[in-house]
Formats: structure tokens, sequence, C-alpha cells
């Protein structure tokens, strides 16, 4: 009988926690999907108007008032197309997971091997499009680079006045700061700019933690558990990946996001710096895809596209996953940002 607790026997997969991507910015703040049969993205957008009715006497003619026009965006997305190569000799290999002395045929292991890669591609398309997501709500715009590609800024020209950089004695960290007057300040400037309120305030960890020790912020804390019986914000440290909601102060959704990816030389980078702030309204962000440039995708708009071919001289299996996706806010002034500690 054999050993159940050897390394042969016990052999098994972990997968790590790192390859799952979070999608939290993506899912909450460009929610909806656009898709265009064009390599083009195309939106129309509304004028501001703030006007009021004009006052005129009750035996007057009533006064024509303009026309409110909108302006039409056109956005070229960046494509996306991770390939891998697959050679016959892999199929011949024990594949991880495997009991020892092999258990799977070598189109079972190949087959494993190409599903898992599969995957692989999709959440790295995901985890692209969550990096969007931030540079977006951070600066308003997204620069894309990469190999044999032009680098090419797309802004969607958020007013100047949404991004907030905090310095000398304004910080949070410094005394006699209010970070709930700040909000408050911020969250006028959006109405301003777009009509909109803030909604959800999200907080890196080093902002979080300054926010929360503020002598204001606790106190109007302790007040709402007074008032609920019930918690609204927690105390701690950021304890899991992804947004955490902390609970509502002045009518602003606070969270903390901690989440990481590889950058371009490999270095494990923060989607969201330590000491930002992500100031969100209603931004009406979408997740627009433009056409698949592949005749066996039919040209269409497709979230992903996954094709298969043999090559066979040397025998190799290829399979590449293709997008063209674009993160678009149709409304970029109920996006803002603060650096403040």
């Amino acid at each position: 009988m054999p050993d159940l607790f050897t390394t042969n026997v016990l052999t098994g997969v972990v997968n790590s926690l790192l390859s799952e991507p979070v999608n939290f910015l993506t899912n909450s703040f460009f929610p909806g999907t656009q898709t265009e049969t064009t390599e083009e993205i195309h939106f129309d957008v509304a004028n501001d108007t703030f006007a009021l009715a004009p006052f005129v006497s009750p035996v007057v003619e009533g006064k024509v008032m303009s026309e409110i026009g909108f302006t039409t965006k056109t956005f070229k997305p960046a494509y996306i197309k991770p390939k891998r190569a697959f050679d016959a000799t892999g199929a011949l290999k024990r594949w991880k997971g495997e009991r020892y002395g092999g258990s799977l045929s070598p189109e079972q292991r190949m087959m494993a091997k190409i599903n898992e890669h599969l995957e692989i591609d999709r959440r790295s398309i995901d985890r692209r499009l969550e990096w969007m997501a931030s540079q977006i709500l951070q600066a308003g715009s997204v620069t894309i680079s990469g190999d044999l590609y032009q680098t090419t800024s797309v802004s969607f020209s958020r007013d100047a006045a949404l991004t907030i950089t905090l310095s000398g004695g304004s910080k949070w960290d410094q005394s006699g700061v209010n970070p709930l007057d700040d909000l408050q300040t911020w969250n006028d400037i959006m109405i301003q700019k777009s009509g909109s309120p803030i909604i959800d305030v999200v907080m890196g960890l080093s902002a979080w933690k300054t926010f929360r020790s503020h002598s204001e912020v606790k106190s109007r804390l302790d007040l709402q558990r007074a008032m609920t019986q019930t918690p609204s914000m927690t105390q701690d440290a950021v304890r899991q990946r992804g947004g955490v909601y902390r609970g509502s102060v002045d009518g602003f959704n606070i969270w903390t996001y901690s989440e990481y990816y590889k950058n371009d030389s490999g270095t494990v980078t923060a989607m969201l710096p330590a000491a930002g702030v992500i100031l969100a309204g209603d931004m009406m962000g979408m997740k627009a895809f433009g056409a698949i440039q592949d005749e066996a995708a039919g040209f269409q708009p497709l979230p992903y596209f996954t094709k298969s071919w043999i090559a066979n001289d040397p025998p190799r299996r290829f399979i590449m996953t293709q997008s063209a996706p674009l993160l678009v806010p149709y409304r970029v002034n109920a996006s803002g940002y603060a650096t403040v500690v």
C-alpha cells in the first residue's frame, strides 16, 4: 500500500492568489458595455447648462432659449492580443496535479494546458482594464504604449480643477487640517463642473490611515454609531484585496482600495498610490469594445475573441486572444483625484 503522505502521492495544485484579477474600479465605475463595429469608439456629450429660466412680463412673448448642443467624441482603442505557442512535447510531460507516473493521456494534458493559459490570458486582459480604470480616474486620461505601438495619450479633457495635489500645511497629516472640509469643497467643484456630487471616495492606504485618525472624522463616526447602534466604518487597516467599504460620513461612501500589477520592468506597482484619493460621482463609465480586426471573428466587437491554429513544421499549436477595449467616462468631470499626504 502506498504511503499517502509522500510527496509523489500528495502532489496537488496551488494557484497563486496574485493571478486572480480584482476588477473593483472597472466594475464599480465603468459598469456599462458599448460595442462598435468599427475601429473607433464614438459617443455624444451634451453641453452642460446652469441657465436660469428668464423672468418676463405675463403680457409679453415668451423668450426663446438657445438650444443645448452636443459634442461627438471619437477614440480609437489600442489592440490587445496575447499569443501562446504549445509544442507537442508538452503533451508528453506530467501535468501539475497529475499522479506521479502519469494518469492523463497526451491529449488530456494538452487540453488542460491550453485551458489554463486561455484563462490566464483572459485574466490579464481584465487586469489591463483595471489598470486603465485606475489611470483614467486619477488623471482623466490614459497613456498607452507597447512593442511596435506608438505611445498614445487618450485624454477625456477632464477639468484641471478636478486633479488636486495638497502641499505643505494643507496635507491631511498636518495639524489644523480637516479632511471633511476638503471633501465638501471638492464636492462643490464637481457639482459646478458636471452637475454630479461626489458619491464614492476611494482611498489608498496612507490616505485612509490619516483620514480615519482625524479627530473630526472620529467624532462624526462616533455620533453615527450612537445613532445607528452599528459601526458605520471600521478602524482596521486594509485586510483584503480590491475595494473595501468602510462606511459613510457626511453623505460620502468611503472605500479603501488595495490592488497591484507588474509594470513593464517587472516591478510590482500599486494600482492606486497610497496617498491618493479617487472622487467619483455619476460618471457614466462604459467598457467600450471596437471591432476585432480578424475575418474569423466576423469583424465583430467582442470583449474576447480566441482563435487556435496548428503549424506543421515544427508541429506547434498557437492560441491567441484578441480584444480592442477602451474605458470611457462619458461624464468625465464627475470624477476627480487628490493626493492628500
